[in-house]
């Protein structure tokens, strides 16, 4: 009796390794948040709060405006080799941060990183769609976004660590910097833009992934077609919008709460962070339980209200937490509500990337490139908000935070509802075998 061939399991280690692209790229980003309030990086450039925040903000600024071109860069040119183009360059842009000296070569570097980065969740959807089988695309999705929390969650503990053992805030970018580069070449090693072209595939594993054929790269002429799309596109606006508002009420988190447990709780800071760090882990937890979620709901209940189903009802969760923020007297009711709205936020974002891959076609890395592009205008907007809010509601300003933080999640979970993940931005141009769900 002859042994069956053993099914090979490339679209793992291409999971694993995307993961791990993630930690990094969260590592990077987050680092210089702490090591602007380290004393050696203090002592050394004397920056006022608002060069600081200057210098904190840019990357943002350029991370949202290069979210669509590094997008479709990777469309046209393979996410192989664009993603490792990505990963080396802000790799070597963190090592150039340290050593730089003055305002005007930190705010250069930080706004050359923001775009840099920008292609890399972008690219990681299209790599998704490409290898992944579509009932199992909201856990990869899930799993890929874990990565980066995990390392956005570990990056202060090691950022100040690093600065802590080295005495030198320069010597953690540059150690950051390294680490970066090496996950750039293991990643050239691992990955390849599409099943087919990978030495180690096996035709079993491709019937598994369901591609039949090799896709086209999208061309320039396609690529302004899916821009047109994508102005046109009802669902891809819902979830746009759906994206900022989410960014806007999730942003609190990470921006505002632990001058909020400081200043209204009487919470130490050192206190503050590991407070934080709970909020963040139940994070993590939501992005595994919201792929395993959002798969089980499109099995059950088809592609359109299988994404839908986990979005709308995770947001309407994360609202009816922050209204009752104002309201708990105790702490740890306080961070167990805002651990809530971290959970439910993330449980929602393994749908919004798989569906951007369900309407992307050929074009997904341009499209998640789109949606991502305007939830960091929410979460930029956000950040903004709040001091806003909290002048004008005097007394109850506090409350008006909440209430309006509340109110941009009610909002996401209502103007999501006309979202349709079977509506193609752009058709395959290769035939897939994956099984039609109901």
């Amino acid at each position: 009796m002859s042994t069956p061939t053993p099914v090979a399991n490339v679209r793992n280690r291409i999971l694993w390794v995307t993961m791990l692209m993630a930690f990094i790229l969260y590592l990077d980003r987050i680092c210089m948040g702490e090591i602007v309030k380290s004393l050696s990086f203090n002592a050394e450039l004397a920056l006022s709060k608002e060069q600081i925040g200057t210098i904190l903000g840019s990357f943002f600024f350029t991370y949202a405006l290069f979210q669509v071109p590094a997008g479709w860069a990777s469309d046209r040119f393979g996410a192989r080799p664009m993603l490792t183009a990505y990963i080396v360059l802000w790799s070597l842009l963190t090592l150039a941060t340290g050593l730089v000296s003055t305002f005007a070569g930190l705010l250069f570097v930080r706004l050359l990183c923001g775009a840099a980065e920008a292609g890399a969740y972008p690219t990681s959807m299209a790599l998704i769609r490409k290898w992944i089988p579509l009932e199992g695309r909201a856990r990869a999705s899930g799993l890929v976004a874990l990565g980066g929390r995990i390392g956005g969650t570990l990056a202060p503990f090691l950022t100040i660590w690093l600065v802590v053992s080295f005495g030198n805030w320069r010597t953690s970018l540059w150690i950051d910097g390294v680490a970066g580069l090496l996950i750039a070449l293991l990643f050239w090693n691992v990955v390849r833009s599409s099943p087919h072209e990978h030495p180690k595939i096996t035709p079993e594993e491709l019937a598994i992934i369901g591609r039949v054929e090799a896709e086209k790269p999208l061309t320039g002429r396609e690529f302004g077609a899916a821009l047109l799309s994508f102005g046109k596109s009802r669902s891809l606006w819902c979830n746009s919008a759906a994206q900022s508002l989410q960014n806007l009420g999730w942003g609190f988190l990470v921006t505002w709460l632990p001058t909020y447990l400081v200043e209204e709780r009487g919470v130490g800071q050192v206190e503050g962070g590991r407070l934080l760090t709970y909020v963040l882990a139940f994070g993590m937890l939501g992005q595994v339980a919201g792929g395993y979620f959002c798969d089980w709901a499109t099995r059950c209940f088809g592609l359109r209200w299988g994404r839908l189903l986990p979005m709308t009802s995770s947001m309407f969760v994360c609202a009816a937490a922050y209204l009752c923020c104002p309201f708990v007297q105790s702490t740890w009711l306080l961070i167990a509500c805002c651990a809530t709205v971290s959970f439910c936020t993330d449980l929602a974002n393994p749908a919004l990337w798989a569906f951007m891959g369900d309407v992307g076609g050929r074009a997904t890395a341009a499209a998640g490139g789109w949606g991502n592009m305007w939830g960091n205008f929410g979460a930029s907007a956000g950040a903004l908000l709040v001091p806003w809010l909290l002048k004008v509601g005097g007394g109850e300003g506090k409350t008006l935070v909440f209430f309006t933080l509340a109110g941009a999640f009610i909002l996401a979970g209502l103007i999501i509802l006309p979202m349709d993940a079977t509506k193609k931005l752009l058709e395959d141009d290769a035939p897939h075998a994956s099984p039609a769900l109901p």
